[in-house]
């Protein structure tokens, strides 16, 4: 934040009155979230919320960064959207949100996200970044580069009706992220929301936490949640407060690291090889592969491919990839003696965390021809074919 605190207009005095009244926090807190900038990562389920309290707050300039665009399947959580933005990229429809929100708040959108390539610059140019995504590529990710850019993470995290939060700030002597989880969880071992699901609600919780934990590091009042864990059972009502204790063994922020830099993060598409060089080799198939590998196989081999779905019957309902075989997972071991060995069997799902389940099951139970697709349906609803109701 700069050395000196703008001064605030009257209109600003009284839009804010209800914040000034608090001792703790008076005009010059208030100052200071005029002079704050903050980088919400994710313009979805808990970065709605975050960023709707943020800018009601009066945080001076308030980046919003998503790649994604506005579906149907958001609306249910993700409040800074609506019906009429559906198709839209995210962050111009939070942007128009938030502006009418507070137009004293300066909105920036950046639509290509946070990448490997761009997160050091951008996290440079504000003093808080707030995690909401979901997932944990990207969680690492954030984590990381929040880690070199020394700028305190505020962590959110939902999963079907379970919630956490913390303050992730090294350069304070806190923990980071990996202190607590030094690595990801093995591919479709943990499922996302689109196949476990959330209640929407409960985003709305830990959101809103967020902001609050942001609005406490900005303003230096109360005690953030900085080697703490906060977590949320939604069903029970239930709130527990978690040590978080700084990990000196941590492979990024521990005694002696051992990651230096961002590096090249490889996606789950590059996995090294191309349709043109396994589709005739059943016996050498990568684990997985991307959407767009997994359709020039079926282009280009369809008597040797076999695209099969293992999603539950309501799911089809909505959108299926033509051709597609339908085998719910719970059914695939019912299956084993009838799927062909001979033909290279792709797997997939909504997401690609239950076919990857299928597709570790079928090669240890002897079929090495067989692919996870990465992604799933809703990867090949955004790269191959747009016509496909997403959800």
């Amino acid at each position: 934040m700069p050395a000196s605190l703008p001064t605030l207009s009257p209109a600003e005095l009284a839009r804010y009155s209800r914040h000034i009244q608090l001792g703790e926090l008076g005009v010059e807190g208030q100052r200071k979230l005029a002079a704050a900038r903050v980088l919400v990562v994710g313009a979805g389920g808990l970065g709605s919320p975050a960023a709707l309290y943020l800018a009601a707050a009066g945080v001076c300039t308030l980046g919003i960064a998503d790649f994604d665009r506005v579906a149907a399947h958001n609306l249910q959580r993700q409040l800074l959207h609506d019906d009429t933005t559906i198709g839209e990229a995210k962050v111009a429809s939070a942007a128009r949100r938030l502006r009418a929100t507070n137009p004293f708040v300066n909105v920036v959108g950046h639509g290509d996200g946070v990448t490997a390539a761009n997160a050091l610059a951008l996290f440079a140019g504000y003093d808080v970044i707030v995690d909401g995504t979901d997932n944990f590529a990207s969680r690492y990710l954030n984590n990381d580069a929040a880690f070199f850019a020394r700028k305190p993470l505020v962590f959110g995290s939902v999963f079907k009706f379970e919630g956490q939060v913390a303050v992730f700030d090294p350069a304070r002597g806190g923990p980071c992220y990996r202190c607590l989880f030094p690595e990801s969880p093995a591919a479709g071992s943990v499922p996302g929301c689109g196949e476990a699901g959330v209640l929407g609600a409960l985003c709305g919780v830990i959101g809103s936490l967020q902001a609050l934990e942001t609005i406490k590091l900005i303003t230096g009042i109360g005690e953030p949640l900085l080697g703490r864990l906060l977590t949320c059972d939604a069903l029970a009502q239930r709130f527990q407060t978690l040590t978080l204790a700084h990990d000196p063994h941590c492979p990024l922020c521990g005694t002696i690291p051992s990651i230096h830099d961002l590096g090249a993060r490889a996606t789950p598409a590059n996995c090294g090889a191309h349709a043109s060089e396994f589709s005739m080799n059943l016996s050498d198939c990568p684990i997985e592969l991307s959407v767009t590998e997994a359709k020039r196989l079926l282009d280009m081999a369809p008597d040797r491919t076999v695209l099969i779905d293992v999603r539950e019957p309501h799911e089809v309902e909505i959108c299926r990839i033509a051709g597609a075989e339908h085998i719910p997972l719970q059914q695939i071991p019912a299956h084993l003696e009838i799927l062909p060995k001979e033909k290279h069997l792709l797997i997939h799902c909504h997401h690609g965390g239950r076919s990857m389940r299928a597709t570790e099951f079928l090669r240890a139970h002897g079929f090495t021809a067989v692919s996870n697709v990465a992604g799933g349906i809703e990867a090949w609803a955004t790269q191959i074919d747009t016509g496909l109701l997403r959800y």
